[in-house]
């Protein structure tokens, strides 16, 4: 039975419009309209599906959807940035998209609660991008200087852990966001203030949402680095019912890229001991059996590295490309 209420087409339009908001400035308009184009047509896609095999309420359709359209634009943005040849684009973004609405599905069928059910997406997302810029690479269809570049590609992570180093000036008081209305598709008009004078309440809300897509440890040590006030805000913000439900999606996105291009530029690459370290503190929790089975289905040369490293070397591999082979062989324990 179709969902009753769920009008995707026009929900779809509306996350489109949005973006278009967002996309970089620096943009030619090909690539401003692949980005707007790619997020349409998969979220109305996913949505259509959705409407169709009505196995979800309206506010769980509106849920997969929409994450379908955020993980849609920044990967999208994330393989403009690569200088990966656009013929390839669509068939990345294809495998990404699919793996979000099958991956999401699944998790709301288990009733997962809200903030693991996006670090399982979150997790996949970048899963996929990393085996489809690999696997151009194992058909020479781009060299190893694009797989490092593309590789590298994430704002969300980059807005993430940078934010923390900006310094945010004290705050009076915490508008709590309101309730989303329940009639027909969810209106989303709390914590919407334009950029101005409450603009930090909305940026605190914000990295709530980030935040609660990552590992609580990574999460206390950006949390650190905040004035005890902003950290309980964030803490509060974190811990509240559906907060992406509550935000206005147009304000989200706008504050994103606020954050975005007021981040510091740099980036710090991690010492080659560091890596080592990490891929060896995988071996405490897997055995050399368990651990050839994880790498079963990669490179030979990414298998070489791990081995060495577990040795107490390191083969000779781009850093910041080895430090994406260690975090993901951290994530699979």
């Amino acid at each position: 039975m179709a969902i009753q209420g769920f009008e995707y087409k026009e929900f779809a339009q509306n996350l489109a419009q949005q973006a278009l908001e967002l996309i970089p400035p620096d943009f030619n308009e090909n690539q401003k309209n692949y980005v707007a184009n790619t997020l349409l047509n998969f979220s109305t896609i996913a949505g259509q599906a959705l409407y169709d095999e009505g196995q979800f309420n309206i506010d769980q359709a509106v849920m997969i959807t929409q994450i379908i359209a955020e993980w849609s634009f920044h990967k999208s943005v994330d393989l403009v940035r690569s200088g990966i040849p656009q013929q390839y684009w669509d068939p990345i973004m294809q495998k990404i998209a699919f793996t979000i609405f099958e991956i999401a599905k699944n998790a709301f069928h288990q009733n997962l609660p809200q903030d693991q059910c996006l670090q399982v997406i979150e997790h996949h997302v970048k899963k996929t991008y990393l085996d489809c810029i690999a696997e151009l690479k194992d058909k020479n269809m781009i060299d190893e200087g694009l797989l490092e570049q593309a590789s590298m590609q994430s704002n969300i992570d980059a807005m993430v852990q940078q934010q923390a180093q900006q310094e945010v000036p004290p705050q009076e008081q915490q508008p709590v966001p309101q309730q989303a209305s329940p009639a027909g598709m969810p209106q989303q008009a709390p914590v919407s203030a334009p950029l101005g004078a409450d603009t930090k309440v909305l940026k605190l809300a914000t990295l709530a949402m980030l935040f609660n897509r990552l590992k609580q440890d990574k999460v206390q040590s950006i949390l650190n680095k905040f004035s005890p006030d902003d950290a309980n805000s964030v803490i509060k913000f974190m811990g509240m019912t559906d907060l992406d439900a509550k935000m206005d999606t147009n304000a989200v996105l706008r504050c994103l890229q606020e954050i975005k291009t007021n981040i510091p530029k740099n980036q710090q690459t991690l010492a080659p001991n560091k890596i080592i370290d990490k891929i060896q503190n995988v071996s405490q929790y897997l055995d050399r059996s368990q651990i050839e089975q994880t790498l079963r289905l990669e490179r030979n040369k990414v298998k070489k590295f791990v081995f060495t490293a577990l040795e107490g070397e390191y083969y000779e591999i781009a850093p910041k490309v080895a430090n994406i082979i260690a975090t993901h062989l951290e994530d699979s324990v």
